[in-house]
């Protein structure tokens, strides 16, 4: 892959996301000369068939899910497979079933971290429409490491927060309509690179953590300082990363979260233990109450701490905890990153 140019384009993108890549790959021209690597968040359960079918009416690429070890080459788009990490090294693609970073496996920081350390300056990652900030970090990798940063128009994305989360963390070189990207990426792809730099420490250890190759508490400890959290996915300690960007968080298995990434999945797992806990008090409830109705219980049914009276008491947590259930239905969705702040001056167009 070696060239004076931009040859790597790795892609980020989660809702919302067909829309923006059909622009994009629609505006590009013949004879691409990058390699280019999609990461669109899909259920576990997804093939990931169905977008490569939509991405291979553009007869510029050959599209395919990424395979593990394969040669990369230009003219391709890699697509990730569904639930396992997309990664990129100095000639091949790695395809590894590693901890789900920000709730998703594919997940975008890893496969632009991976970008970064392996191509450095030969990199262009690209953040398209999505929820929440997963990307952010990663296109922070890849502006530290001396590539190229770009992001959608959030007014031109279905989901904003993705791109904004990105305008407001670091000063991108490009933010333009989805329709836009693709003269953008052409004429960028041309651009003469700038020298390479060397991999922040941060950025690699994170990158190899990735890979499986680290999952070591020595190794965590020396990105940042434990926090009283816990991994929502193993129960872990986590570590609060000190590095630029968006504030995220690892335990030393690789599970790894931005704060809104952390929020969101502890209020799922909230959500998840109190419909478990509404249905273990209305089962005890319905128990109680047969159990009152015997012969041999009603006399055990009477007077204080009687059959009925914790029919009764278990009742009142019912009550309480459709209360919770319901005033988290009514709660507004977390903020997206400050689109204000998103927009202020962080903005330059292709020329």
């Amino acid at each position: 892959m070696a060239a004076s140019g931009h040859d790597i384009v790795v892609i980020g993108t989660s809702s919302g996301g067909l829309e923006a890549l059909d622009a994009l790959f629609g505006g590009l021209p013949n004879g691409l000369a990058a390699a280019v690597f999609v990461v669109q968040h899909m259920a576990p359960e997804n093939t990931g068939r169905a977008l490569v079918r939509r991405l291979e009416k553009y007869r510029a690429f050959t599209c395919a899910l990424a395979r593990d070890g394969e040669t990369i080459k230009r003219g391709r788009i890699y697509v990730a497979p569904p639930d396992f990490h997309l990664l990129v090294k100095r000639r091949t693609i790695l395809v590894t079933k590693g901890a789900r970073e920000n709730r998703y496996r594919p997940g975008i920081d890893p496969l632009f971290r991976s970008a970064a350390v392996a191509h450095g300056p030969s990199v262009i990652g690209v953040i398209l429409s999505g929820a929440l900030d997963d990307g952010t970090a990663g296109l922070v990798a890849i502006q530290k490491c001396g590539g190229i940063t770009v992001a959608q128009e959030p007014h031109d994305a279905a989901y904003p927060q993705m791109p904004q989360s990105a305008l407001a963390n670091l000063k991108v070189d490009h933010c333009l309509p989805a329709a836009e990207l693709g003269v953008l990426l052409e004429r960028l792809t041309r651009q003469r690179r700038g020298p390479h730099r060397a991999v922040p420490a941060d950025v690699r250890t994170e990158a190899m953590i990735a890979e499986r190759v680290l999952s070591d508490v020595a190794q965590v400890n020396r990105l940042g300082t434990q926090v009283p959290y816990n991994c929502p996915n193993c129960g872990g300690v986590l570590w609060e990363v000190k590095a630029p960007g968006p504030r995220h968080y690892r335990c030393h298995t690789g599970h790894s979260f931005t704060d809104m990434a952390l929020l969101t999945i502890q209020s799922e797992k909230i959500e998840e233990t109190l419909w478990v806990s509404l249905r273990m008090f209305e089962e005890r409830k319905n128990l109680l109450n047969t159990m009152a109705k015997r012969p041999r219980g009603a006399a055990l049914s009477r007077g204080k701490g009687g059959y009925a009276e914790r029919a009764r008491e278990a009742e009142v947590h019912i009550e309480r905890i459709r209360e919770m259930l319901l005033a988290r239905e009514a709660a507004p969705p977390p903020p997206a990153a400050n689109g204000r702040k998103a927009r202020a001056g962080k903005r330059k167009r292709g020329r």
